[in-house]
């Protein structure tokens, strides 16, 4: 079994969408390494706590848009929709009180 790392803290989004892409390599080799002990299970752990993976239907042109202005941010797109809902929802919770 691999030794469990530590993630570093990230000043925002687009530096630990970085750090993801800058070592993506190595986190596909311990990834399928964790498949083959059986260590992979649903759901994710980042240093905030549990994360629920929501599944949600989204028009394709909509996926397409959101692919095309993510690349131009240079993050990846599901980084680009999770911080949109996340200030729409801020936005939301402004209105409603």
């Amino acid at each position: 079994m691999s030794e469990r790392r530590e993630l570093p803290v990230f000043a925002n989004e687009d530096e630990e969408a970085k750090w993801w892409y800058d070592n993506r390599e190595q986190h596909a080799e311990e990834f399928l390494q964790a498949a083959r002990e059986g260590r992979v299970t649903r759901g994710a752990m980042i240093r905030r706590g549990l994360v629920r993976t929501p599944s949600i239907l989204i028009p394709s042109e909509d996926l397409a848009d959101a692919k095309m202005l993510a690349e131009k941010k240079g993050i990846h797109h599901e980084t680009y929709l999770r911080n949109l809902v996340h200030e729409a929802l801020q936005r939301e919770k402004q209105l409603v009180g």
